[in-house]
């Protein structure tokens, strides 16, 4: 089913074996990773600046901010039912990937999965909260720590592919408030976590990090439909 070294690898690979019902995508772009979402798959793809020259049949693109989208009933309904899988891959800064990732679990179907792009920084700069350089992941990699100390009910695991890592969020809750609850809360005791922080305490400890191999990822899954190894 192909290489899942890169993170358009594994999305790919999703795909294939979650065939969801309906994908949702928090930051478009170019349209890259939509064009991996399959025939069959409801999809809405969500960015205020979308420059999708080419979206997919079966995809509808928002122009519009996650949160503007969220709270608009009409342009959520778009989506038509519970959230199956989605891809985080928005505003690079925490604060706001992690309203993104409360808010996508709070209308997902309950064996939904979350993916959160760039959440295994390379360096210091390339990690910033401005961007300096051409590969930027932000400070996403805050969201996994997170998730990893206030919804310990979840399982968070962070794929080594390239070239910022790939986060993958399953056992979702929809009716647990904690992540808007303590929003606030959270943000602020992050807020000085530094890459130095996590080179420190080690990226694999902190994030959870697995290598990118199949047989580790797949269990991952937890409403995986294929059995091939």
């Amino acid at each position: 089913m192909g290489d899942i070294g890169t993170y358009y690898g594994l999305l790919r690979r999703v795909h294939e074996i979650l065939r969801p019902q309906r994908y949702l995508e928090i930051g478009v772009h170019r349209g890259h990773s939509l064009a991996l979402v399959r025939p069959g798959t409801h999809t809405v793809g969500v960015d205020p600046e979308p420059m999708v020259e080419d979206p997919p049949d079966n995809a509808v693109i928002v122009p519009a901010a996650s949160d503007d989208f969220f709270a608009s009933p009409e342009l959520f309904g778009l989506l038509g039912g519970p959230v199956d899988l989605a891809f985080v891959d928005g505003l690079h800064l925490y604060e706001q990937a992690l309203r993104d990732v409360a808010n996508v679990e709070r209308h997902s179907s309950p064996d939904g999965v979350i993916l959160i792009h760039d959440c295994l920084p390379i360096d210091a700069e390339t990690s910033t909260r401005e961007q300096t350089s051409m590969i930027w992941s932000g400070d996403v990699w805050k969201v996994v720590v997170a998730l990893r100390r206030h919804r310990q009910d979840l399982t968070v695991t962070t794929v080594d592919v390239e070239p910022t890592g790939l986060a993958i969020v399953s056992g979702l809750d929809p009716d647990n408030t904690v992540l808007f609850d303590r929003h606030t809360e959270i943000v602020d005791e992050l807020h000085d976590l530094a890459f130095e922080d996590l080179q420190a305490a080690g990226r694999s400890t902190m994030l959870n990090v697995v290598r990118a191999d199949w047989r580790t990822v797949k269990p991952l899954l937890t409403n995986s439909r294929d059995e091939s190894p």
